[in-house]
């Protein structure tokens, strides 16, 4: 990775809605060439996807916890049926499994307390392994969404 390289991912964060003509612009190349850097930035997996930034709130989803999960056992087999049950619930934004204890941090939105609560009840507290959770919730986000420093 070279610093072309580099431009390019920098000018995607800060728009990934720019066209191949604006980016190549920007990080002054021809489309073609540009092209070419950004497909094998895509294939290498250095670019794992494009999406929209959305203001939770905007949809419904004001509510905002960071959960803190220990397990019972740190056996490969309760890890990966955390994990796998984790991916089937759509309201966890974030799951990173940590060292030392907790085991895991998840980033969780929901309508309001009592969705948050049922959302809590019925599927955060019955996943496979959990010994304790701890929520704390989010009074505001400060940074977000922040590209990574190129």
């Amino acid at each position: 990775m070279d610093a072309l390289d580099r431009e390019i991912l920098a000018q995607l964060q800060a728009d990934g809605r720019l066209t191949l003509t604006e980016l190549a612009d920007r990080v002054g190349l021809t489309v073609s060439p540009c092209h070419r850097r950004l497909r094998a930035l895509e294939r290498d997996g250095v670019i794992t996807g494009y999406s929209a930034q959305i203001r939770p709130g905007s949809v419904g989803l004001g509510f905002e916890a960071l959960v803190f999960v220990t397990l019972t056992s740190s056996s490969a087999a309760t890890v990966a049926a955390l994990e796998e049950a984790l991916t089937g619930i759509p309201n966890v934004l974030l799951a990173q499994r940590l060292f030392g204890s907790p085991d895991y941090l998840l980033r969780v939105v929901a309508e309001d307390l009592t969705a948050y609560q049922k959302l809590y009840d019925g599927e955060l507290a019955t996943l496979p392994g959990v010994q304790r959770l701890n929520s704390t919730l989010v009074m505001k986000s400060v940074v977000e969404g922040r590209g990574l420093p190129l």
